[in-house]
């Protein structure tokens, strides 16, 4: 602490700073803030000397080429300690918090993500210009060997923890083939290699990056895949997109996209980042028993879970264990709850169908406006899933006119619950009687949802006395 005292005094001219230490996460580094009257820096310990001096080369690089990082100010003679600029307080994994937590992104915290990603292509390839990559620590590149690193993190630290059997020689097959693949890339830019909002500072709505230490020669691919499919972030699916189209908007200033190629790419580098950091999780929390990571293993484990809805065929032993894997009973809680849109037809002068779900009640759509068969002796004893009443309806064209438009509305409602993670929605259709219109309603309405989104679907035609079940 007096080495850093002493560089603050020595910078300044203040003498007897106010200290405050500051948090650290998965860091063996030690920050502090010292202020003295207007002046404020922020002062770091770290034992690691060749960790501190690949820091200090790079930021001061990243500085020269006009990127925003923390300018290092002070350095002891045995790189030991340093003080950089203070950024403040404002990490963006905290500014975005409310749509962490929800699912849903107010403008402002898409607008920040949006140009985080876009600072991103920049830092990767103005990053990388005249670098020499040889101060980079452990690695001066993306090399098999940090490849099989990661992945053996992941099998001894993660894997083994299961108590799970399996054959090392057929998974260790499987490795070397995604390692082939990862490393058919070799494309001269900076892998900033822990890119995530916890490490993006903001100062003014701009963004900062920091913690850039562990950086090397590699490929972009990576920090998509860690920005993006960060455990904690909670990303839409259809806010990853968007942001992967602002990222490839960036990075076409500098290199032709092809976006089919970019994808199939990324996809690898989102299986490999999810097992290194799953390596990770497990030993900082399982080993190091440090419980934000361990609180981190479940959100890891949807994300590999939703990566696993496509096959990876190339890797037919690897796949074999990671599903194995997720659906042990030790992690059934860590599953994303699943949605179930519960479908009704009912009739008006029985009451609308109560909320067995006790959120209620949800959409009520009345069919009453709609020509009613019903009036008719000939429908008198079918209903709305006889095909006599399904081509009154479908000829008069009112009820098709009805249901396009409520399709779009359903449907935007289904993908929000499921990206909230919710897990019942009601949707009932009325009639005078309950047994035409509100029942070719519902049934149509139920097989929409289900071949859709494959969601489970419990359809109740109530004044038929009729249930099934669309899973």
């Amino acid at each position: 602490m007096q080495q850093l005292i002493q560089l603050f005094s020595d910078l300044t001219g203040k003498t007897n700073p106010a200290i405050e230490a500051l948090p650290t996460s998965g860091s063996n580094r030690k920050y502090y803030r010292l202020q003295s009257d207007n002046i404020s820096l922020i002062g770091v310990h770290g034992e690691s000397i060749e960790e501190n001096h690949a820091f200090i080369c790079l930021a001061r690089h990243f500085r020269d080429r006009g990127l925003n990082v923390p300018e290092v100010l002070a350095v002891s003679d045995d790189e030991i300690f340093y003080l950089q600029q203070d950024l403040g307080d404002t990490i963006l994994f905290d500014f975005i918090k409310g749509g962490r937590l929800t699912g849903v992104f107010s403008h402002q915290e898409k607008e920040l993500l949006h140009k985080t990603i876009s600072a991103l292509a920049d830092f990767q390839v103005k990053g990388a210009q005249e670098l020499d990559f040889n101060v980079c620590y452990p690695l001066s590149d993306f090399n098999n060997r940090s490849v099989m690193w990661d992945l053996n993190y992941f099998k001894y630290s993660f894997l083994k923890t299961t108590g799970m059997d399996f054959r090392e020689d057929l998974l260790e097959n499987d490795f070397e083939k995604l390692a082939g693949i990862l490393l058919e890339d070799k494309s001269d830019t900076f892998m900033y290699r822990d890119f995530q909002s916890r490490n993006v500072m903001l100062v003014d709505n701009t963004p900062y990056f920091i913690d850039f230490q562990g950086g090397r020669k590699g490929p972009i691919y990576y920090d998509v895949a860690s920005f993006l499919w960060q455990a904690k972030a909670n990303f839409p699916s259809e806010l990853r997109e968007d942001l992967i189209k602002t990222y490839v908007a960036s990075l076409s200033k500098y290199k032709q996209v092809n976006e089919t190629e970019f994808h199939n790419r990324l996809r690898q580098f989102v299986l490999f980042r999810t097992l290194q950091v799953l390596g990770a999780y497990g030993f900082r929390g399982y080993f190091e028993k440090k419980p934000h990571f361990i609180q981190s293993v479940p959100f890891a484990l949807n994300n590999l879970r939703e990566l696993l809805s496509e096959r990876f065929s190339e890797y037919p032993y690897l796949e074999t264990i990671l599903r194995e894997m997720v659906n042990l009973q030790q992690f059934a809680d860590t599953r994303k709850r699943e949605l179930e849109v519960r479908v009704y037809s009912f009739a008006y002068k029985k009451g609308i169908p109560n909320d067995v779900s006790g959120n209620g009640g949800g959409y009520v759509f009345d069919c009453r406006a709609i020509n009613n068969p019903g009036k008719f002796e000939r429908y008198s004893n079918v209903t709305g899933l006889d095909e006599p009443v399904i081509k009154f309806l479908e000829d008069d064209g009112e009820m098709v006119d009805f249901l396009d438009n409520i399709y779009p509305l359903v449907d935007r409602h289904v993908k929000r619950y499921m990206e909230r993670n919710f897990t019942n929605l009601m949707i009932s259709f009325g009639c005078t009687g309950g047994q035409h219109r509100s029942v070719y309603a519902a049934q149509h309405v139920a097989e929409h949802i289900h071949k859709k989104f494959g969601v489970k679907v419990s359809l109740v035609h109530r004044e038929q006395n009729f249930e099934q079940e669309f899973k």
